[in-house]
């Protein structure tokens, strides 16, 4: 092996952060394996190879016994210390053997020990820089598309959309720029995958995350969001500081920030509510735009009856119960909803129209 290989393991060292160590490990077990292929060797051999030179050793490593029976694997007590005066009887003796043209062999091997070990690293340096980004959005470009998924070039590596995580509708074209939501990073045989996805919840969070700068400094928390992809989300969010509306801060000046959410998700309504402790001020928020006359918390079952004007009950519902769905998903509660006059047949409540509980929430179409 010549010097320049030697030079080119350091080099390897510095730009890949590969150790030259253990590439010099690698080869030498698999120059091994390529002498026993090569030379139909059965003995039981160490290859060696130079730090510093390259120059490459191969030694037969046998057994000292009084009596040799297969000379492939041992060697008698007399032939050894014609080696070393010092051996002694189960020590184990060591023969160079080294083929005179096994430089070939050596050079071919360790080029494809070396290219491996390369790709190894380059995938686990892949698989480290996206890790950290599981549950978080990445942008890229629309590479191809088959029967099953999207495929997306992030740069270093294609990542895989699943056509069942588009929001309804939606479709790409190639080299079309793309957000998407990191939902599994995994480490497999063929190198890291990374799987994303368009209608995971987590990617409406992360929007709000980067086009609000409060939620970003951790002054607005989001603490819950329901989501039915294409169609309507929910989001439930809340002030550490009193001074600060979480609401507002989310809408934007004129409604700026939410539209950029609303504009990336394709048109999706989001309401935005804001969250509280209190079970029927939270509840009655996650309604919105509907207005909620009063809420009737029954904690042993965790629901929560709710009680709306009459000409609010299909709004409160939604279309094909879309908005009471969601309110349930965003809160942790089971919903039922009554309008006033039901309310008053089934349990004798007067009705009182004028007592509508205040909101605080705000929906986005």
């Amino acid at each position: 092996m010549s010097m320049e290989f030697i030079e080119a393991m350091n080099e390897l060292e510095r730009e890949k952060g590969i150790s030259k160590d253990v590439l010099f490990e690698a080869i030498e077990a698999a120059l091994i394996s390529s002498y026993k292929r090569n030379f139909n060797a059965a003995q039981n051999v160490r290859v060696d190879m130079n730090r510093n030179t390259g120059v490459i050793k191969v030694f037969a490593r046998k057994l000292i016994v009084e009596e040799v029976l297969d000379s492939r694997t041992e060697i008698s007590l007399l032939g050894a210390r014609e080696i070393n005066p010092h051996f002694q009887l189960e020590d184990i003796a060591e023969l160079e053997v080294t083929p005179r043209d096994f430089g070939r062999i050596a050079a071919q091997t360790a080029k494809q020990v070396v290219t491996q070990r390369i790709r190894e690293a380059e995938r686990g340096l892949i698989y480290n820089a996206f890790i950290d980004k599981e549950d978080d959005i990445v942008t890229g470009l629309v590479q191809r598309q088959d029967m099953r998924n999207i495929y997306v070039d992030l740069g270093k590596i294609e990542a895989v959309l699943p056509l069942g995580e588009l929001m309804p509708g939606e479709k790409f074209k190639q080299s079309e720029r793309i957000k998407a939501y990191i939902t599994k990073v995994e480490n497999t045989t063929k190198g890291p995958q990374i799987m994303l996805s368009r209608s995971h919840p987590g990617l409406l969070k992360r929007l709000f995350e980067l086009e609000v700068p409060e939620i970003f400094d951790g002054v607005v928390e989001i603490r819950s969001v329901a989501r039915e992809a294409g169609f309507r989300s929910k989001i439930a969010v809340f002030s550490r500081n009193p001074e600060v509306d979480p609401v507002g801060s989310c809408v934007g000046p004129r409604g700026t920030r939410v539209q950029t959410i609303v504009t990336e998700l394709r048109g999706e309504k989001i309401d935005i509510v804001r969250y509280s402790e209190l079970v029927q001020e939270y509840v009655a928020n996650a309604l919105s735009p509907s207005k909620v006359l009063e809420v009737q918390v029954f904690e042993a079952e965790k629901m929560a009856r709710v009680i709306v004007p009459d000409y609010q009950l299909s709004l409160a519902i939604g279309i094909k119960g879309q908005n009471a769905r969601l309110a349930a998903k965003l809160t942790g509660w089971k919903i039922d909803i009554k309008s006033e006059t039901q309310a008053e047949q089934e349990y004798g409540r007067p009705r009182t129209s004028n007592d509508e509980m205040h909101q605080d929430s705000v929906s986005i179409d």
